[in-house]
């Protein structure tokens, strides 16, 4: 895909103030090409290869490519780990250079957060499963956090990775709630080698940690085998079991949730013909590591 601009250096590194000029880019390149498609990809940083694969089907779908970097108080809890969430500022801004982007929009707390909220975005249902129900308030502070930088950036595209999907189906039921003048784009699932997906998380882990947290796609892999190879008969419960047995086999695992439910609504079924989707999704503790993985199925093309 052509840059919306190829002559202009449209690339940001918004530290004050930002939200003028951001909008004051963005509107001056639409009337210069009142066609031009605009996509958002937002990110919390520490950037990797998944982030570069959301960044290029957006250069692929779109003219003008915005990346937002922020990592979101409102999203972690009293006892997460927002202050030692990693950050790499010039590690990141090399990979979004790299990977094509127009803007970097990287915001501060107190641009983004001048005074104390008193407005929250909140998805009922889909969120009170999973990641919300270990995480309260998790998914009110990323639909507030996402809701806000829509309306900052206005994009006509954002790109979200699957692997907190979840988080994809909240911010697509919000979207349509709420007609949000946005298309979300779901992104595969990027992985290392050994099949563990890619996570900013992962430099948490420590060797033997890293080693065994393989075991999260292992288990996945085992209950789709299941899955396909299975017959009519086959629960979402022993679906479950599969997951969980496969999981205790690495000792340093922790269960946070194995769950097998219907995507995207998360509701649970009692036999698997009852969704057209499924997903299998799984958070599991490694030391102080908490990692997140799914895999969905269709159930009926």
């Amino acid at each position: 895909m052509k840059k919306a601009a190829e002559t202009e250096n449209l690339f940001l590194w918004t530290l004050s103030k930002p939200f003028p000029g951001l909008r004051e880019k963005i509107k001056a390149v639409r009337a210069a090409n009142p066609s031009c498609r605009v996509g958002f990809v937002p990110t919390m940083g520490f950037l990797h290869e998944g982030h570069a694969s959301l960044l290029e089907a957006a250069r692929k779908q779109c003219d003008l490519v915005v990346l937002s970097i922020f990592v979101n108080p409102l999203q972690f809890g009293p006892n997460e780990d927002f202050e030692r969430y990693p950050r790499d500022e010039a590690r990141d801004r090399a990979i979004a250079e790299q990977a094509g982007t127009d803007i970097l929009f990287f915001p501060q707390v107190a641009e983004m957060y001048p005074a104390p909220t008193k407005t929250v975005v909140t998805v009922k249902e889909v969120t009170e499963r999973l990641c919300g129900a270990s995480r309260p308030g998790h998914f009110d502070g990323v639909a507030t956090v996402v809701t806000k930088l829509f309306n900052i950036v206005q994009p006509d595209y954002a790109f979200f990775g699957l692997k907190d999907a979840q988080q994809v189906a909240v911010i697509e039921q919000m979207v349509a709630d709420l007609n949000q003048p946005v298309t979300i784009v779901p992104c595969p699932t990027l992985r290392e080698p050994d099949g563990l997906a890619k996570s900013s998380r992962n430099v948490y882990l420590n060797a033997e940690e890293r080693r065994q947290a393989v075991v999260l796609n292992e288990a996945l892999q085992a209950a789709e085998d299941q899955l396909l190879g299975g017959d009519g008969d086959l629960t979402p419960a022993e679906l479950t079991q599969t997951l969980i047995r496969r999981i205790q086999t690495a000792p340093l695992a922790v269960i946070d949730y194995a769950e097998v439910l219907a995507y995207p609504s998360l509701e649970p079924v009692s036999r698997l013909a009852e969704a057209e989707r499924i997903i299998m999704a799984l958070a599991v503790k490694f030391g102080g590591t908490r990692l997140i993985d799914n895999r969905i199925v269709t159930i009926r093309p």
